[in-house]
């Protein structure tokens, strides 16, 4: 028996999933990197007595990637399903994570499965799959934290519900790294206050922010006997930049604070 992923709701967010599921909709998961989309989707698929398939979809996932592909076997072609069309046969639940990232005709796959449709169309095959009843289609992305970066379509966006995620407050995000890695709590609050004054520091320009994720390896590291600045240098500041002047600004920030 698999123990519950550990996961502290905010919001609303487990009843909207919940509803979504019951009606058969597809959500939409919006947010930062590292702010819990991933650890909420397995908590949802553990707490609904799911199985779950997640793609990390990235500049080369296409179609044939969650669709299926004909494979040489000796001198015979066999067609070999793909994750998509596994879960849409056997009413699984799939997470398409950084959704966004992924070629063009994966949105265009997925598309008959966010309507009233719920269908699939395997052109190689020339065969239209009819979901699961039990079948939940789950996305995520984050939108507009940098120029250049692959944004979702409106036309894309409105089939599914959406929901937002932030960095947690304070209080509640102390109590994650608590719960996450046994660290004591004025560590963990040492821990949070880094990363609430790194994510204010707009004038740096980094690319991404100080994530929970971030903050649970600084955590974990400091937990098993790293001392807390090299521990707080390794996981928090040199994920962040490469600039040598800013990892220098950063660090000393840090060491003023724990």
């Amino acid at each position: 028996m698999h123990t519950t992923p550990f996961y502290r709701p905010i919001n609303k967010e487990v009843e909207v999933f919940e509803h979504a599921y019951t009606n058969k909709i597809p959500l939409l998961l919006k947010g930062p990197t590292g702010t819990g989309k991933s650890r909420f989707v397995e908590y949802m698929a553990h707490r609904l007595g799911k199985e779950m398939v997640t793609i990390s979809c990235h500049e080369e996932t296409s179609s044939t990637d969650l669709v299926g592909r004909f494979i040489l076997k000796g001198a015979e072609t066999t067609w070999i399903d793909g994750p998509l069309t596994t879960a849409v046969k056997k009413g699984l639940l799939i997470y398409l994570d950084e959704v966004a990232e992924a070629r063009p005709d994966v949105i265009v796959a997925i598309h008959p499965l966010t309507d009233h449709r719920r269908q699939m169309y395997i052109d190689k095959l020339g065969e239209t799959l009819q979901a699961h009843p039990d079948f939940m289609l789950v996305a995520s992305y984050n939108p507009g934290y940098q120029k250049g970066f692959k944004e979702l379509k409106p036309s894309t966006r409105q089939r599914f519900a959406a929901i937002s995620f932030e960095y947690p407050t304070p209080p509640i995000e102390v109590e994650i790294l608590i719960a996450e890695t046994g660290i004591e709590k004025d560590i963990a609050e040492k821990l949070v206050q880094i990363g609430n004054k790194i994510r204010n520091l707009t004038e740096l320009g980094l690319t991404e922010t100080v994530s929970t994720r971030l903050l649970v390896d600084a955590a974990k590291l400091i937990r098993s006997g790293l001392p807390k600045r090299l521990a707080v240098r390794v996981s928090v500041v040199e994920p962040l930049t490469d600039e040598p002047e800013t990892v220098a600004a950063l660090s000393d920030l840090c060491n003023l604070m724990i």
